[in-house]
């Protein structure tokens, strides 16, 4: 199988601990994301870049325990089936264009970009803006 990006909206919905009840489709979503951590914990080899990292710290460290984020941080960035590209100032810029021709944001735009550079068709997503990308498939299970 070729390698999927895997974009932060997958942690955040493995990882974040609802302050409210959750509707059926919410637990779907949620079962279904850490399906998908887990697939990624047991070896799945999968891309991401330092800039979806950076997103995961920030959402993680305002909902979980620090150390529970640092773990899954460190986890994430020292399995060797997750390749973390680097993101330069070129792929931001071309980014923030993509993301204005599309009407994206700059992260999801900048995913897209580096998933192009690197021949990756598919992402691990829970964010439908990925489906505005043609050459793209977003895969949520």
């Amino acid at each position: 199988m070729p390698r999927r990006f895997v974009d932060a909206s997958v942690f955040v919905h493995a990882y974040l601990r609802p302050r409210r009840e959750l509707k059926a489709h919410e637990r779907q979503i949620k079962a279904r994301a850490r399906d998908i951590v887990g697939r990624i914990s047991g070896g799945e080899e999968v891309v991401t870049s330092i800039v979806h990292v950076a997103e995961i710290a920030n959402l993680l460290e305002d909902c979980v325990p620090l150390a529970v984020a640092r773990e899954v941080l460190r986890g994430l960035c020292t399995r060797e089936t997750v390749d973390v590209l680097p993101a330069e100032r070129r792929d931001f810029l071309e980014a923030l264009a993509v993301g204005a021709e599309t009407e994206r944001g700059t992260t999801d735009a900048l995913a897209a970009v580096l998933m192009r550079e690197h021949g990756v068709r598919e992402v691990y997503s829970f964010d439908a803006d990925f489906d505005r990308f043609q050459d793209l498939r977003r895969v949520s299970e």
